[in-house]
């Protein structure tokens, strides 16, 4: 008896509440629905499987490698839903954004079982089917394509490589494999076509990457075109923020079609609601993405222009939106009544203000002086009761709606106040006095003044006022600044710097002079000599802090310097660090330079620590130049790719090379796609830096005793430098002990010898011939 629809439903409601509660049955609850909600199925069944299929895959909860077995199990079901003639939007919806989820587990599949052709096959119909559908289908539908053109973009465009140990994709050659088997160990690498070999069958780089960068160019044409569609832009939008995040090879392209775009053009149209929410919401997720890239990279090359965006942005807004939303001004007639002049011509009678009460006699307080109400309740309020935010609050608007003319009477009345207070008490006159006129002296002639004048003592006879002088004003002496202080100011000082030369641009090559040895360090004031101030500073900051003072008290100040400045310099070589680290290509030239200081200082301090005017020997000081050269090769060694000649550059000009940098250069040699360039860079050195040489021939030697894929490379090297080792090879090994047991040092082989002379010379004529192929391939 078959069930209802309702009954149906039903039941796949509660297959759905079983997988969310234990997402280890997602296999089997999937694989049982695929023939209930198939393309032959009733619309209510294929809307319901749709989205249950859309919400199965995008669920965290499901692990990743049984996502990609039901993945290559659905293909069929989706091509069938997507191909269906009149098919209903919501089912084609959840469809796409079921492909655009497991597009990336398909690929991952495709590149672990190339000869698999019917499921790529049927990958690539879909994604054919949903392309057709991006320009034609309805909105909720184009969303879901341009999330699915997202996903595709990500996944063929490079991605960086975490563990180039892990390239292998951990799949079975069959679909049939058990879901409840977990990979031996995690893959740590994202899915991109970084991963795919050159010579796939199925999915070459070569014609995938292009497809990529033209739905690309696809996804970014909305902002060029007359689209008044906001969902469409916002979710473009959307979409561009996981690249930005994820793909640096494609971010420049898509910032710059971001910064190209104005939310804001149909604003000249008639403002209805409609428009004025779609500006806004634009104007909005727009302004918002920008934000976050600048949030996370405050010193790319498109910092400034996206603060000028930004703050454009927000002034357009202003202007267009706030102008309507403002409140009215204030009235020009006032509140209360009339106004004054008004009053007077109709004949109004105008209020009149009394007169402060007069001061009691006695002594007065400050508050009774200033006191000018009537109101006992208001001259007895307590004003410090008030907070001092209230009050800030309430005074600006309080005088700017006083009335002048009753401010300038109550200046008057506190006057008036003052002037009584301080004029002194009249003198009772008695009556004897009230008739006296006092009598005036006539006026003296010049001549009596002159002979006053010569009766005054002369000048040096007047006292001296140096009693009454100032002395001279000196200023007090700042406190001085400790450890910390001074570390702080260092680093906000260096911060500035390294502004300066994120801003700076490397001058034209044909207009750049180049004055060579006999040039001033640092006087160009460019971006090269900002970055010689920078590595001077790290490297010499500190140097000569550690001399010896004779005293005690010496001895602390020179080792609370010394523990300052070394701090100082270790945050400037952090700084550096991270600078040179977030664009390693570009910036290969400062880390040189750096380098190439770190290491004449070493020289310097090494010098300077032996025995001085028969003062004793100072402890050897501390190295810096290995420790910061092996962590800058570490960080940039797991980005770099096969046709990367960086790290050749790189070596090549550093002033020493040891045997931990060959240790990571020999590292390279575990990913078989940069075994190749593990092999030129040694050979590199073995050519163009003799000191280098023998270290460089034994990396060789252990590249090709230790890693399969290196045999090929390095031993038509070995067969010119060191032929005695291919010779060994032939050569029976020894007969093991007769106890079973083996030293250590036995295990090794044999250490090898110099070269002979017909090699060296022979090595002597092929060296011109081969020294322009290592040059060209060191760029």
């Amino acid at each position: 008896m078959a069930l209802s629809v309702p009954d149906q439903l039903a039941q796949l409601e509660a297959a759905r509440q079983i997988v969310l509660a234990d997402a280890g049955l997602y296999p089997q609850i999937v694989q049982g629905i695929l023939p209930i909600v198939g393309a032959n199925a009733r619309l209510e069944l294929r809307i319901w499987g749709a989205e249950f299929l859309a919400e199965t895959f995008a669920s965290p909860a499901f692990a990743s490698y049984q996502k990609e077995n039901s993945a290559v199990g659905i293909l069929q079901t989706l091509k069938d839903l997507l191909e269906k003639a009149g098919e209903d939007a919501a089912v084609v919806k959840g469809a796409v954004q079921t492909a655009a989820s497991i597009y990336g587990l398909v690929f991952r599949y495709i590149i672990a079982n190339p000869h698999d052709v019917p499921v790529w096959n049927q990958m690539a119909s879909i994604k054919s089917n949903i392309l057709k559908r991006w320009d034609t289908a309805a909105t909720g539908v184009r969303i879901c394509c341009i999330k699915f053109v997202q996903k595709v973009v990500q996944v063929q465009t490079p991605g960086v490589i975490a563990d180039p140990r892990v390239r292998d994709i951990p799949t079975a050659p069959s679909v049939e494999r058990s879901t409840d088997a977990a990979p031996q160990r995690p893959d740590q690498n994202e899915v991109s076509i970084a991963l795919v070999p050159r010579d796939h069958p199925l999915i070459p780089p070569p014609r995938l990457e292009p497809e990529a960068s033209g739905l690309l160019d696809r996804l970014l044409n909305v902002f060029n075109e007359d689209v008044s569609d906001a969902v469409l832009i916002n979710a473009t939008l959307n979409c561009l923020g996981t690249l930005l995040r994820t793909r640096q090879s494609i971010a420049n392209k898509i910032i710059s079609a971001v910064l190209n775009f104005n939310p804001m053009k149909q604003a000249n149209s008639p403002m209805t609601p409609k428009v004025r929410v779609q500006i806004k919401s634009m104007e909005r997720t727009t302004r918002a993405l920008l934000m976050n890239v600048l949030r996370r990279n405050e010193s790319g090359p498109f910092a400034d222009r996206i603060k000028a965006y930004v703050d454009r942005l927000t002034r357009i807004r202003l202007e267009v939106f706030d102008e309507g939303s403002r409140k009215r001004g204030l009235p020009n007639e006032p509140t209360d009544g009339l106004d004054n002049n008004k009053r007077r011509r109709l004949g109004a009678e105008l209020p009149e203000r009394p007169d402060p009460e007069p001061l009691p006699p006695g002594p007065v307080s400050l508050g009774r002086l200033f006191t000018l109400t009537k109101d006992p309740a208001l001259a007895t309020f307590d004003v410090t009761s008030l907070t001092l935010d209230i009050m800030v609050r309430i005074i600006p608007p309080v005088l700017v709606r006083i009335d002048q003319q009753a401010l300038d009477q109550a200046l008057n009345h506190v006057r008036a106040r003052i002037l009584s207070l301080t004029k002194p008490p009249p003198q009772a006159l008695g009556d004897d006095e009230e008739d006296y006129e006092p009598d005036f002296e006539p006026s003296e002639d010049r001549e009596q003044i002159i002979n006053k004048a010569d009766a005054l003592p002369a000048e040096d006879s007047l006292p001296s006022p140096s009693d009454v002088t100032l002395g001279p004003f000196k200023l007090p002496q700042p406190p001085p600044l400790t450890a910390e202080d001074t570390i702080q100011i260092g680093k906000g000082t260096i911060s500035r710097v390294f502004s300066m030369m994120n801003v700076l641009e490397e001058a034209p090559s044909a207009k750049k002079q180049r004055p060579g040895l006999n040039r001033l360090a640092g006087s160009g004031y460019d971006k090269e000599a900002w970055t010689t101030v920078v590595t001077r500073l790290a490297t010499r900051a500190s140097a000569g802090l550690d001399d010896d003072g004779g005293g005690d008290e010496d001895s602390k100040a020179v080792a609370t310097n010394q523990a300052a400045g070394s701090s100082l310099s270790n945050g400037i070589r952090e700084m550096l660090w991270s600078f040179i680290m977030e664009d390693f290509r570009s910036r290969i030239p400062v880390a040189i330079a750096w380098l190439n200081e770190e290491w004449y200082n070493d020289r310097l301090q090494e010098r300077g620590s032996g025995r001085q005017d028969g003062r004793a020997a100072r402890p050897k000081p501390q190295q810096h130049y290995e420790k910061w050269m092996l962590k800058v090769l570490d960080g940039i060694m797991p980005y770099l790719d096969a046709k990367d000649k960086h790290l050749i550059r790189f070596l090549s000009e550093i002033p020493e090379v040891n045997a931990n940098v060959l240790g990571r250069v020999k590292g390279l040699a575990r990913d078989p796609e940069r075994v190749q360039m593990a092999v030129n860079s040694l050979y590199y050195l073995i050519l163009m830096k003799p000191p280098a040489r023998d270290i460089a021939i034994d990396a060789l030697e252990d590249l090709w005793r230790n890693y399969d894929d290196a045999k090929a490379p390095t031993a038509k090297h070995l067969a010119k430098w060191r032929p005695q080792v291919l010779a060994s090879e032939s050569k029976p090994s020894p007969a093991p002990a007769s106890n079973g047991l083996q030293h250590p040092e036995d295990s090794k082989p044999p250490p090898s010898s110099a070269p002979s002379p017909a090699v060296k010379a022979e090595g002597e004529q092929m060296k011109n011939k081969q020294v322009g192929q290592a040059v060209a391939a060191a760029g």
